[in-house]
């Protein structure tokens, strides 16, 4: 898709002279252009003639500073159209190979593209415009919430959609509860390690946070207790699956144990839950063992599409998740009318479920790759990440710098610690690089980076 004209702004950024070849400066104009937004892919530009006209210069000049574009990859031209922004493929994978966000891999078998074209394609031919893109306040529609309440089904069972607000992410969802049960002051108990988006929502609402021992399944419920006895927590938050950034699960008998000690405390507990689908066989949510306490989010960015912006929510009450909408409504308003129907859509054809079959095929694929490559770091199987604890000597910030030199962004324990005592460790996301052949290459310059120096 284009704009209605060509696009010239972007000329105002020739610079010319210093020494460089007037068609040089232009490529690089075009460049920078490109690099930082102004110009998307799909943008036509100047007929060559108009812009020797612009700037002054030959024709041929020109010409050859379109050719030399075109050869950097950053223009193509359609016989009797003009010239465009190149689209960006799948292999074009430049600057820095990301492996510090969590991500779905492209899904096997499925091209979201063009899933994405017929869906909304069909959405708009069968559906009246104005009122698709209205204003839609309140926990959704009842076939909004009925779709979420059949998406959560995996983990959460029969949930009535009385009980569902569909919201416009996660973070908007955590940020309605924390509004909604929290005052400025109050604390709130997570693990030593979790979301940094948690911590800076709990620095954002002014609340305390308290770091509770864990094992390898999470939260210790007799420290937890102690924690509730002792503070008087205005919540719990924990992701008990895959959990973020340690990649371990927390067990059923664990999560009965939790529950337990939410319930007799009587604190609420904010369930984030972004990575159970990714399980054929999920565990039960602890929403369904201290269902009268528990807020369960489930964000689809990690399963199907962060483009998406939806997360469903299950209340402990009918009348929560009217509170829960109300929060919304004052900090976020709505989603995107248009995700959302999407997103339903997909639901209620069947075209989730394909979806989420193909990303978990390819993100098994990818955690052997790191079982292959780094061998030390531990995660589950169906994971988007694996955490890797550090050798002795080696400091995750100096890592990572010697990680960007080589077109590697990673990211250390320090991002998701909530006391200064952070252990030296990694996240390595898999989902990010566009193609298998990319994480691996990517992966092994993360492993040659952990070997000792060789002594010579």
């Amino acid at each position: 898709m284009t704009r209605d004209r060509p696009t010239a702004g972007w000329l105002r950024r020739i610079r010319p002279g210093q020494g460089r070849p007037i068609y040089l400066a232009l490529v690089e104009a075009l460049e920078t252009a490109v690099r930082e937004g102004e110009l998307q892919p799909g943008d036509q530009l100047p007929p060559q003639r108009a812009v020797a006209d612009q700037l002054g210069i030959d024709f041929t000049t020109v010409t050859r500073a379109y050719g030399a574009a075109r050869a950097r990859g950053l223009v193509e031209g359609a016989v009797g159209r003009g010239t465009f922004v190149r689209r960006r493929a799948a292999d074009d994978e430049t600057g820095l190979v990301d492996l510090s966000m969590n991500l779905p891999p492209p899904p096997q078998g499925v091209s979201l593209a063009a899933l994405l074209k017929e869906t909304t394609a069909a959405i708009l031919d069968r559906t009246d415009v104005a009122t698709l893109m209205a204003y839609h306040a309140g926990p959704g529609t009842p076939g909004q919430r009925a779709a979420g309440a059949a998406w959560l089904a995996a983990t959460l069972g029969d949930v009535g959609p009385e009980r569902i607000v569909v919201c416009p992410g996660a973070q908007s969802a955590l940020t309605a509860v924390l509004t909604t049960v929290a005052k400025p002051g109050g604390a709130l108990v997570v693990e030593p390690l979790t979301y940094p988006g948690i911590i800076a929502l709990a620095a954002r609402l002014g609340l305390r946070l308290v770091a509770c021992p864990v094992d390898d399944e999470g939260f210790l419920p007799e420290a937890l207790a102690g924690l509730c006895a002792e503070h008087r927590p205005a919540a719990v938050y924990l992701v008990p699956t895959t959990r973020n950034p340690v990649a371990t699960t927390m067990g059923l008998a664990r999560r009965r144990e939790v529950a337990t000690v939410v319930a007799a405390s009587a604190v609420w507990l904010i369930e984030d839950d972004p990575y159970s689908r990714l399980f054929d066989t999920p565990l039960p949510a602890l929403a369904t063992l201290a269902s009268a306490r528990t807020f369960h989010i489930a964000t689809l960015s990690k399963t199907l599409s962060p483009g998406l912006r939806i997360a469903f929510l299950a209340a402990p009450t009918d009348a929560m998740a009217q509170q829960i909408a109300d929060a919304l409504h004052a900090t976020a308003l709505m989603g995107s009318p248009l995700t959302t129907a999407v997103a339903v859509r997909w639901i209620r054809d069947g075209a989730a479920e394909r979806i989420l079959a193909g990303v978990r095929l390819e993100a098994r694929a990818r955690r052997a790759i790191a079982a292959e490559l780094l061998p030390a770091a531990r995660g589950d199987a169906e994971g988007l990440h694996v955490w890797l604890d550090l050798p002795a000597g080696l400091d995750a910030g100096g890592l990572r710098a010697l990680a960007a030199a080589r077109g590697l962004a990673l990211v250390g324990a320090n991002a998701f610690a909530v006391t200064p005592d952070a252990p030296a460790g990694l996240r390595i996301s898999l989902g990010g690089p566009a193609k298998a052949s990319l994480l691996r290459e990517a992966l092994g310059n993360v492993a040659a980076l952990l070997k000792p120096p060789t002594v010579v």
